[in-house]
């Protein structure tokens, strides 16, 4: 059965407070539906999504052959998160340039594209703006949150933000923080933008360019960090690019791997926003639930109430399987249900998008002995 996607928007005028200051107000969210809601309103699954992804969650436009959803062998009729069970939600965040209110629209207040004056945006906003479109579908409980990446740190800050409104949280190849190490990466990539002489101070929509040069870097350098060291080597080795001799040049494309960086970086540039990368990598540098707990996890997590399932990757080295477990044994604590899996897959962070059965069976099995029933 073909699931057909179709592009949904909802409006809100109510200024959404900010976590860094200010509010928005006058924004809208880009949001896609799949599945039917039953008439308890209990099957409702919210999916979260990462850094470059959008609303377009599953299933394909119709007339376009090549539009399918980036969690496309996740979620549909007859796959582990079944849209003839369930009623599946994929929401665009606030920032993005899929869609939702972000730095390409008009700042209300000044008349002009936002630009980079568009507010800093965290985790915790976005869950505060994804709840009030739970609330105009009129949607009292979620039976899940689900999110891989930057995803997962979304279905965490639900648990804590909205204890009573979700029955389930999916994290996947999730962290609660970042670590150093995730940080730096995200600033050697923003400095990639913003020092190429086309962003302009972020206002380059004004001078008809794009910073494509700082785009193509940044996105070379995290596509790097989404694969693991074994799934490099066996793809591309130490192959040339061209036949077996070696140009003995320091300009020219000597490896496939160099090819193939390109590539991605050429694709990403010529569809992503620079603002939009400087903001979403921002959110994700300041999500730390813990902070406020002076770096106790387990204070933390104390107010979530929802079960919790939890995967890892065994060679994902940015978000490694031991920050998986810090958030196990901090629900543990807590007493919270939690089941916990640790897949050994050779992908490495790209894992949570990819066709593993164990993996795939895993979320299936959790999401068939979701009760429907139960909805407060």
């Amino acid at each position: 059965m073909t699931l057909i996607a179709k592009p949904l928007s909802l409006s809100f005028e109510q200024p959404l407070p900010l976590q860094g200051g200010g509010s928005l107000r006058n924004y809208h969210l880009s949001y896609e539906t799949y599945g039917e809601l039953n008439a308890e309103r209990s099957n409702a699954v919210l999916i979260c999504h990462a850094l470059n992804a959008s609303h377009h969650v599953a299933g394909h436009y119709e007339g376009q052959a090549k539009s399918e959803g980036w969690w496309d062998n996740m979620i549909g009729p007859g796959k582990p998160v079944d849209t003839n069970r369930f009623f599946v939600i994929g929401v665009n965040n606030l920032g993005s340039c899929f869609g939702s209110t972000g730095p390409m629209h008009i700042n209300p207040e000044t008349g002009r594209v936002y630009g980079a004056d568009f507010p800093v945006v965290t985790v915790e906003d976005w869950v505060a703006s994804q709840a009030r479109l739970v609330d105009a579908l009129g949607i009292e409980q979620l039976a899940a949150v689900m999110g891989g990446s930057l995803g997962g740190m979304q279905a965490l800050s639900w648990s804590l933000q909205f204890p009573d409104r979700l029955r389930h949280a999916v994290v996947i190849a999730s962290a609660p923080n970042l670590n150093a190490e995730n940080i730096a990466f995200n600033e050697v990539a923003r400095r990639a933008i913003v020092t190429d002489p086309d962003f302009h101070g972020g206002h380059f929509y004004q001078h008809g360019v794009v910073p494509k040069r700082g785009l193509r870097i940044a996105r070379m350098l995290g596509h790097i960090t989404y694969l693991s060291d074994d799934v490099m080597n066996t793809k591309f080795g130490r192959m040339l690019q061209s036949g077996a001799a070696l140009k003995y040049s320091t300009q020219e494309i000597e490896f496939q791997i160099e090819s193939y960086l390109r590539h991605q970086g050429d694709k990403f540039s010529e569809y992503f926003d620079a603002n939009t990368y400087l903001l979403i990598t921002r959110a994700l540098d300041y999500f730390d639930p813990a902070n406020a707990f002076k770096g106790d996890l387990t204070q933390a997590l104390a107010r979530a109430a929802a079960q919790f399932l939890l995967v890892s990757f065994t060679t994902d080295w940015r978000f490694a399987p031991a920050r998986s477990r810090e958030m196990v044994k901090a629900l543990v604590a807590n007493e919270r249900q939690v089941s916990y899996a640790e897949i050994d897959a050779p992908h490495g962070h790209d894992a949570f998008l990819l066709d593993d059965p164990r993996y795939l069976a895993l979320v299936r099995a959790y999401f068939e002995r979701i009760d429907l029933g139960d909805a407060a």
